[in-house]
């Protein structure tokens, strides 16, 4: 485990040879697997789980109820939201379970909301706004986001 002393990591449930970056907070519930790299202007809350091998680039923010199974690329600056419907200082309970399942890569920019589950080795274009469930293997552009094709390799 490398972490930059610029960054403020609070979690000690952080796997091998993990890099965080400068400037990247991690709450203190937070799982991260082995071999992922944080880079730098990242936040990570408590109620999130990523797995092994993620990869997530810098200006991302990953909120509770968010999951990054093994092997997730998340570009540079993706938004993910956890509230249908955000109001200032009110809380949920619960938070709906987006899940991001193993390979998948989301373009920067990429927008995801709350509840969506991006299927295993989907890809996600640069600025597409994720509104529904993607299957597996197929590549979805676009605002909101629309089926393009199949994932060739």
């Amino acid at each position: 485990m490398n972490i930059h002393p610029l960054s403020d990591v609070q979690s000690l449930n952080i796997g091998k040879d993990t890099r965080i970056w400068q400037f990247v907070v991690v709450m203190e519930r937070a799982r991260i697997g082995e071999n992922c790299n944080i880079c730098s202007h990242c936040l990570i809350e408590n109620k999130v789980n990523i797995g092994n091998n993620v990869t997530i680039k810098s200006g991302v923010q990953i909120w509770d109820g968010i999951a990054l199974e093994d092997d997730v690329f998340i570009g540079p600056n993706v938004t993910f939201t956890n509230d249908k419907i955000p109001r200032s200082k009110r809380f949920l309970a619960e938070y709906p379970e987006t899940i991001i399942k193993k390979g998948a890569s989301l373009g920067a920019n990429a927008t995801i909301l709350p509840g969506v589950v991006v299927g295993e080795y989907a890809m996600i274009g640069a600025g597409s706004v994720v509104t529904q469930n993607i299957p597996a293997k197929e590549v979805w552009v676009g605002n909101p986001a629309k089926f393009l094709r199949e994932v060739d390799d």
